[in-house]
């Protein structure tokens, strides 16, 4: 297992990775936060609580048995990747990576986010 910040700087190693947070869904706060660009990742923690929020109250209005493992966000210049922890003692727990489009692997930024939720520790 890794501390928060071992395990987020191990994301933020990856090429094009910009800024990562560890969020508390039920709050909305970043519980960790690491960036090599300035980013507020206090507010994208925020109101990417409310996406999640937003989509988790879509798959119970359509009644669908499913959860989400994550969400993509592609904007001109830039992924925002966010994946809800597995883990049951990390339930509640969601990371949010920012990508530099251009530079980044998506595939191999998935796989970060799984290990990170695999070895991480709070």
């Amino acid at each position: 297992m890794a501390t928060p910040d071992a395990a987020l700087q191990q994301v933020l190693d990856l090429d094009g990775a910009l800024a990562i947070a560890l969020v508390d869904l039920g709050s909305g706060m970043a519980l960790a936060t690491r960036n090599v660009v300035p980013f507020d990742l206090e507010l994208a923690a925020a109101v990417n609580t409310e996406v999640i929020r937003a989509k988790l109250r879509a798959i119970d209005s359509l009644g669908l048995d499913e959860q989400i493992e994550d969400i993509l966000i592609t904007l001109s210049g830039q992924y925002h990747l966010v994946r809800l922890s597995s883990r049951p003692d990390l339930a509640g727990v969601f990371s949010y990576l920012v990508l530099d489009r251009g530079r980044s692997n998506l595939a191999l930024a998935r796989r970060a986010l799984k290990a990170l939720e695999d070895q991480l520790e709070l």
